[in-house]
């Protein structure tokens, strides 16, 4: 017989995120390991247009990926931009999956990740209710992408000590007591929640991955954008794609820019948007050697990361100590060398540095990541075969098959403790 998941989460087919990938790929793991997931989420609202959500407003209950999923939608309002519109949104999300949760019956095993912050502590309570109703313990998977409310003091957005983090800290122990198995995406986090006092017999890293055969490097010739931008396909180009916002150190890269201004056959290649994108706007009109463009969708990330000598992956400073940025994993599986603008140390700068992949450079170091850049431009050679050691890096240690493998067995493992 199937073993049960119970999956409460704020988002859910047909609406994509950023992990919607790693989504995508679990499932089939699980379904081909003889799972079957029960799914409680809301109407959707991200990534989709308005006739979808009207059209979804109307699906009570849906069965998808061949039979192995159940989901079950309830009614709430479409998530906007505002901050506390958005907050009391997850608050009212996470109450009705606690009450829908807590009723649900046959359940193995509850899953759910870590956004928003509150969902941890939701999860929590549901294995308390669950467990207490069926006399046994019901176990408590929780997946760990982003470590609350370190991330807001590294972002900026508030200071150790303040309310809020005083309020996070207590969801963040709180969760972390009650989950049975915590899956974390890089070892600087294990070590951060084991600080905390998690046992590390609890945490088990899994670093999210790429499926290597859907992204692959694009050659030049073969490659559309630099047509439809009108691009030199004879270029030394560096690329950046992502959010240009306060965290992702792209006054950094605007300033290496600066300083390479006298180098016009090195150019930079910047894909994003964001609530700074306005500012650097005006900024790069003034530069010859700097061009802004949308975000290009998801199915052109090969197209994107292949069109660069050199892909950025940047921070600022004190930023960079947690996970890796799921960009790096696509920019090494398109054979692109890493250009890093990161905190000296982390686990992102061993990654890079111990694998020949890619060039390094301090947080907010312009002269550094500078020099980087001359150095990559001046022996081309070098810069390929770091690229070729990025592919190869990805498909060992970040291919889906290898993830979803951890992943299983971390649930099969948790099903086989069931009780005790």
């Amino acid at each position: 017989m199937a073993k049960e998941i119970l999956k409460l989460s704020p988002y859910c087919w047909p609406e994509r995120v950023s992990s919607s990938h790693l989504t995508d790929d679990m499932n089939v793991a699980f379904r081909e390991a003889g799972f079957h997931t029960t799914v409680y989420a809301p109407t959707p609202c991200r990534g989709i247009d308005a006739e979808t959500r009207k059209k979804y407003k109307s699906i009570k209950r849906e069965t998808i990926a061949e039979g192995s999923i159940e989901i079950h939608r309830f009614a709430m309002f479409r998530e906007g931009r505002n901050p506390i519109g958005r907050a009391i949104r997850y608050v009212l999300v996470n109450l009705i999956q606690l009450r829908k949760g807590a009723k649900a019956e046959g359940i193995d095993i509850v899953y759910g990740a870590s956004t928003p912050p509150t969902q941890g502590l939701l999860l929590g309570k549901v294995k308390k209710k669950l467990s207490k109703r069926y006399g046994r313990n019901v176990p408590f998977v929780f997946n760990l992408q982003d470590v609350f409310p370190d991330s807001l003091v590294t972002a900026g957005l508030t200071k150790k000590g303040s309310l809020i983090w005083k309020i996070g800290r207590k969801i963040e122990d709180k969760t972390y007591k009650n989950a049975d198995k915590i899956i974390v995406i890089s070892n600087d986090i294990k070590r951060n929640i084991m600080e905390k006092g998690v046992p590390e017999d609890k945490i088990v890293v899994i670093p999210n991955w790429i499926d290597t055969d859907a992204v692959q490097p694009v050659s030049r010739e073969k490659n559309s954008l630099f047509d439809e931008l009108g691009l030199d396909r004879n270029g030394f180009y560096v690329t950046y794609a992502g959010n240009l916002g306060l965290a992702q150190g792209v006054d950094t890269i605007l300033d290496a820019a600066d300083q390479l201004k006298d180098h016009p056959e090195i150019q930079f290649v910047i894909f994003g948007g964001g609530n700074k994108q306005e500012e650097y706007k005006q900024r790069i009109a003034a530069m010859p050697n700097v061009q802004l463009f949308s975000l290009q969708p998801a199915e052109r990330v090969p197209e994107v990361y292949s069109l660069g000598n050199l892909s950025v992956v940047a921070c600022r400073k004190g930023a960079g100590s947690g996970a890796i940025p799921s960009k790096t994993v696509s920019i090494m599986a398109t054979a692109t060398p890493v250009l890093l603008s990161f905190d000296e140390g982390s686990e992102l700068w061993r990654l890079i540095g111990e694998n020949d992949c890619g060039y390094l450079a301090p947080a907010e170091d312009a002269d550094a990541l500078a020099r980087q850049i001359l150095a990559a431009q001046q022996d081309t050679e070098a810069c390929r075969r770091k690229g070729e050691n990025a592919r190869r890096l990805v498909e060992t240690r970040f291919s889906k098959e290898t993830g979803t493998y951890e992943y299983v067995k971390v649930f099969q493992g948790a099903c086989a403790g069931m009780g005790n």
